[in-house]
């Protein structure tokens, strides 16, 4: 893609990437893609606010001279150091050593840690502001959005906010790097949700501080590092907003149930359908998952949101099964808490997974209302007790408030 102009002197030149598999090497992007969003403001002095990932560095370079010659580049704006970012300032300082760069304190350091620059830098804190011209820069401290390094950037005479990581998304451009330009959003508000669970969640506290410092600002425009650009940024803040009270006020949950199973043998998976029907029956949304074959990060968004959580799970060597382990102990470090639980699964010669279990709920703050194991292949009754199970905790759920 070409150069963008989003107000008068103010571009997009960012990169879609479609070849990269993982997104900080864990979370797949293989089908989705990613946007890494660069921005330059064309004054008296030049200014780029964020750099892009090491890839495609011609093509980066030369969308840069559509625009201005780089080797007149006054500043670049670290945002965030995370090397998806930055990946272009040796580059970028060898082209134009003349650059200033500019950041928090805590990015000065990690500079030169990261790439052993020390080198021309402005440290600037909140309300600290740098004159291009016409252009004024104003900076914010928005630590833990979602390194403790982070800043977020104003421009005051467009009222653009350039906040790096917060409120972006998975997804590649699809076009136009307007949200208000796609008649249907669902997909890229699905994959900023997934985004917000996979790399944000853990830091829901520190979100809603940034989103209260930032909500006197007039911003006209939101700018993130990641995804779509938002000309209407109230619908983006909302919907981040809402996002970050899921992981602080857990009462704000939405009703629903993330199906969470898994099968050896096929013993457990043929009782999930009974749970998931007593669920059903009594009209509450249901997200099913095997965990031996979903990516978690494809689990975290339901997860996050929805407020029940089935586990389906045989035991394995007197233990959890392990794929279900791994997606519990993922929620862990997320801090998905305060869920409400029911729990069902068969054994072979020996129980365990139960005992696992409980010690796993008890970090997340996950309340277990029932349990039942039955060993071999579920009978009839087994079946009638799943959906009886599902029924009852459908009905707890609507009952929950």
């Amino acid at each position: 893609m070409v150069c963008i102009e989003i107000t008068p002197n103010i571009y997009w030149n960012g990169l879609n990437d479609r070849t990269s598999d993982l997104f900080e090497g864990i979370w797949p992007i293989t089908k989705e893609g990613v946007s890494y969003n660069s921005y330059i403001i064309a004054d008296e002095k030049v200014a780029l606010i964020d750099l892009v990932k090491g890839i495609k560095t011609d093509d980066f370079l030369s969308q840069i001279e559509e625009v201005v010659d780089p080797a007149t580049v006054n500043y670049v704006i670290i945002n965030h150091m995370e090397p998806d970012h930055t990946g272009m300032i040796k580059t970028m300082q060898k082209i134009a050593p003349q650059v200033t760069f500019v950041g928090s304190e805590r990015t000065k350091q990690m500079l030169e840690k990261f790439y052993h620059l020390n080198t021309n830098f402005k440290v600037v804190k909140t309300g600290d502001t740098i004159e291009l011209g016409t252009h004024i820069l104003e900076f914010y401290d928005i630590p833990f959005v979602h390194w403790p390094e982070t800043i977020a950037t104003y421009e005051r005479t467009s009222k653009i906010l350039f906040p790096c990581d917060a409120f972006g998304g998975y997804g590649a451009l699809g076009g136009s790097i307007f949200a208000d330009e796609y008649e249907d959003l669902d997909f890229y508000k699905e994959e900023a949700l997934r985004y917000y669970s996979n790399i944000i969640a853990k830091f829901s506290r520190f979100t809603l501080k940034a989103i209260n410092l930032l909500k006197g600002l007039d911003i006209r425009i939101i700018a993130p590092s990641h995804g779509l650009i938002w000309r209407n940024p109230k619908e983006i803040i909302d919907l981040y907003e809402r996002w970050a009270r899921y992981g602080t006020e857990p009462e704000s949950a939405e009703e629903g149930v993330t199906f969470l199973y898994a099968s050896m043998y096929g013993n457990t998976e043929k009782l999930m359908g009974s749970v998931a029907q007593g669920l059903s029956q009594e009209g509450i949304p249901v997200k099913i998952f095997d965990v031996a074959r979903t990516h978690v990060s494809y689990i975290l968004p339901y997860l996050w949101k929805y407020r029940g959580v089935v586990i389906g799970t045989p035991t394995y060597e007197a233990k959890l099964f392990p794929p279900m382990a791994y997606v519990l102990d993922i929620a862990t470090s997320k801090r998905v808490i305060n869920k409400e639980v029911i729990r069902f699964g068969s054994y072979g010669w020996s129980g365990g997974a139960q005992r696992d279990l409980e010690p796993r709920l008890d970090k997340l703050k996950w309340n277990l209302l029932e349990f039942f194991e039955w060993q071999g292949g579920p009978t009839l009754e087994d079946f009638q007790k799943g959906e009886d199970l599902g029924k009852r905790f459908a009905q707890h759920l609507k009952n929950f408030n």
